[in-house]
């Protein structure tokens, strides 16, 4: 049975962060062979992600961003090679660095490595958003059928509001993409956002005090 307010949620309940996942140099740069498939309009989808960054920058929401990196021996894949992907995300490759540039990525920003799909598994992002006091996640990047349904589904099970900006997340493929979102949505009423309504939820933000 659902929550009987479900629907009348707000882009931001409480304290937001955005979290932007896995958009790395990679994917502004031209390859004759990609290890992962991307639908067409992928790189465009990844540089509207900016604008979300801006936008949380100049209301003091926390900007997390998430980089998926495996070691060069290939001992931390698991799993992950034995479906559609190929080796990928190699640690010290120029593609697996975050896209700097294009994003306005900072030194002193917040930065989650993972080994897995999720931003949660194994890594310290639960530590980082209970010292941020952060209740709602705004997610951007890709893969939407991969690693941002995976956070997402992390999010959601450890209770957070979580949004994903369907303008600035791009799947594997179309079908892939509209699959991923409609799952996010059947957890979460209210998850698919517009890139305009969330920067205008993000405009109008007021920062509550924070729980003592």
């Amino acid at each position: 049975m659902s929550t009987p307010d479900a629907k009348n949620r707000k882009i931001i309940e409480g304290r937001p962060a955005l979290i932007v996942i896995d958009i790395l140099a990679g994917a502004f740069i031209n390859q004759d062979k990609r290890a992962i498939a991307h639908m067409p309009d992928y790189v465009e989808r990844m540089a509207l992600s900016r604008k979300l960054i801006d936008k949380a920058r100049e209301r003091d929401i926390p900007v997390i961003f998430i980089q998926e990196v495996h070691r060069p021996d290939g001992i931390d894949f698991g799993r992950e090679l034995d479906g559609d992907e190929d080796r990928h995300c190699i640690e010290g490759h120029p593609h697996t660095e975050i896209a700097a540039e294009q994003l306005g990525y900072r030194e002193d920003d917040y930065l989650i490595k993972k080994r897995r799909y999720s931003a949660f598994y194994g890594t310290d992002l639960e530590i980082l958003l209970r010292g941020l006091d952060v209740d709602t996640l705004l997610l951007c990047g890709g893969l939407t059928d991969v690693c941002v349904h995976y956070t997402f589904v992390d999010g959601h099970q450890g209770d957070y509001f979580c949004r994903v900006a369907e303008d600035c997340v791009a799947g594997s493929s179309y079908r892939a993409h509209e699959g991923a979102l409609e799952a996010m949505e059947y957890l979460q009423r209210g998850t698919r956002r517009s890139l305009d309504s969330m920067l205008s939820a993000m405009d109008s933000h007021i920062k509550p005090e924070r729980r003592v």
